[in-house]
């Protein structure tokens, strides 16, 4: 029986090298791989976990942050994040993903120069473990590019093996129409190097050198770097820019059958570590490309949800949950083993092509109109045909909730704190940008500074200025902290908020987005009503199933709630939990 059990796997590990790597000795490549995910006498377990529901629970929500997203000037910025989590977040929040806290040249951390070192300026990896010690940590796995200034492309430019094989070429006489792209400027790049000059992939940047995946050092070698992450206390991987990870000339280079493939495979590494490891994958594109990345329940244990951003934003906006209600009604339960992570805001801006066929056109401009006018920014992504298209809102999700179709009004906190409890009310595992849990505006003086439009949605804090902030209950920032706080503190009480729990999506007013939860067991129902809308709205009890030989109660409010009543009523921007078990 377990020569079967380590036949099985090798068999599944050689089969998968396989179909990524058709010409490579599938046995030999399957040995390496295993010494590289797996060094110094570890190995794999006896049996590959299976799917399942018990990987979260409704305790699990994240914190999204930069390393120094909090200064005071004269502490390491990871002992200053550790403090504020420890501070503010304990209790509220049991995971924080730390965005790319390597040494770096550009693009705020995702143009990585060394994977195996931590940031000087912002700490080194005891900080990383001390974190990582309190609460699941997430990390960067980086891998469609790395910096042009950092020692792989250098060495590359010196002809040095193995990295002379490390990038991506091409030549401008490819024909690259095909090719999908999130940014403006030029694919190719014409670097020199001891062997003549060459053209090499830049999906994102000129300092953002695409590696060439078809070389199996380069897999290699992040399955080492994953190792050096979870030895260090990274229980969750998130797989950035993964969509674009295998290249081929004359072909959209997107979602290509072999990175399909080297997911699999890290997933099945995964399955298989001792450690618990949960494989995120990032990718902003549209919903049916997105959903892909599950798999058949051997791909990613999560995805983001990156459509509930654009369309919670609309619904806040125009009053109506038309279209968020729309979408989530066609949207699939998280297969078994698998979870969907929900957020309205992240570092980046708010994505527009996750809306693609999900807001008419009208409503998508109306929307980068309110932006604009609120002083927001818009990013644009290059077209097949030359043109361009807008890619993404530059932000903070905090600002973007500041006003709506109708113009600026009274009940911004009402609003923002609305958009919020959506992304706690739903299937998944919710998770908050530290600037929204911190009701942070939008800093123009950092896009100025930095000739970035994401910068807008980058504020650092000085610490000491923040916590005076928060200690006065009047500020806005103390406001929202405790608020969502509160919220999240309940939610992980409520088994009905399990992130695999049943969802149904409910027809109601499209001024009401609501869900009903059900928990695992069927002991718990939650009916999460959210009125996104600046006027009273009653909904009728009888659209509800209040069973009526139970005690039900909104938990938000603390009111009981009579089964028998004609009507429930929300005031404008009002949420209620309705349950029936406290």
């Amino acid at each position: 029986m377990k020569a079967s059990k380590t036949t099985s796997f090798s068999m599944r590990l050689a089969s998968l090298v396989r179909q990524i790597y058709p010409d490579i000795d599938a046995d030999i490549l399957s040995s390496k791989i295993v010494e590289a995910f797996w060094p110094e006498g570890t190995k794999p377990r006896k049996r590959g976990r299976l799917p399942g529901n018990n990987l979260w629970t409704e305790k699990d929500a994240l914190l999204i942050t930069y390393g120094n997203s909090i200064l005071d000037g004269s502490h390491k910025p990871l002992d200053l994040l550790h403090d504020f989590l420890l501070r503010y977040m304990k209790g509220v929040v049991n995971g924080v993903h730390i965005l790319p806290f390597f040494p770096f040249t550009s693009d705020d951390g995702f143009a990585v120069s060394d994977f195996r070192a931590v940031n000087p300026q912002l700490g080194d990896w005891a900080d990383i473990n001390r974190i990582g010690g309190a609460f699941h940590l997430m990390s960067d796995l980086v891998l469609n590019h790395v910096s042009s200034q950092g020692a792989w492309f250098n060495a590359y430019r010196q002809g040095q093996v193995p990295y002379d094989r490390f990038f991506f070429e091409a030549s401008p006489d490819d024909d690259l129409s095909a090719v999908v792209r999130p940014r403006t400027t030029p694919l190719l790049q014409k670097i020199e190097t001891v062997n003549g000059p060459r053209h090499v992939w830049c999906t994102f940047s000129h300092d953002q050198i695409d590696l060439d995946f078809r070389n199996p050092e380069v897999l290699l070698e992040f399955l080492r770097i994953i190792r050096l992450h979870v030895d260090n206390g990274v229980q969750i991987i998130r797989l950035d820019a993964v969509a674009f990870l295998w290249k081929e000339v004359g072909s959209p280079s997107i979602h290509l059958p072999q990175t399909h493939a080297i997911v699999q495979l890290m997933r099945m590494l995964c399955d298989y570590a001792a450690e618990t490891i949960i494989l995120l994958t990032e990718t902003n594109v549209p919903k049916a490309e997105n959903l892909s990345y599950f798999g058949n329940r051997n791909e990613a244990h999560a995805i983001y949800n990156f459509p509930l951003p654009p369309l919670i934003l609309h619904a806040m906006m125009s009053g109506s949950a038309r279209y968020l209600r729309r979408w989530q009604s066609g949207m699939p339960p998280a297969q078994l083993g698998c979870a969907y992570l929900n957020f309205t805001a992240s570092h980046d801006g708010i994505g527009m092509r996750p809306a693609e066929g999900l807001l008419p056109p009208q409503e998508q401009a109306q929307m980068i109109q309110t932006v604009r006018d609120i002083g927001g920014l818009v990013s644009m992504r290059a077209l097949p045909d030359g043109g361009e298209a807008p890619y993404e809102l530059n932000t903070t999700f905090f600002e973007a909730t500041s006003r709506t179709f109708k113009g600026e009004d009274d009940r911004h906190f009402d609003r923002f704190t609305c958009s919020q409890t959506i992304v706690m009310s739903l299937e998944g595992i919710p998770a908050f940008y530290i600037h929204s849990m911190l009701a942070t505006s939008n800093d123009h003086g950092q896009v100025e500074r930095r000739g970035m439009n994401r910068a807008i949605n980058r504020h650092r804090w000085d610490y000491p200025s923040l916590q005076a902030q928060l200690a006065d209950p009047e500020t806005i920032h103390a406001k929202v902290l405790g608020a969502l706080s509160a919220r999240l503190r309940l939610r992980a009480r409520q088994s009905a908020f399990h992130p695999n729990a049943t969802q149904f999506t409910m027809s109601l007013d499209d001024r009401v987005f609501g869900v009903w939860r059900q928990s695992l067991d069927r002991f718990q129902s939650v009916f999460a009503l959210h009125n996104v809308s600046d006027e009273v709205v009653d909904i009728p009890a009888a659209s509800m199933n209040l069973i009526d030989d139970e005690d039900w109660v909104d938990i938000l409010s603390g009111e009981k709630i009579d089964v028998f009543a004609d009507a429930i009523t929300l005031a404008p921007y009002q949420c209620r939990w309705i349950t029936n078990k406290i």
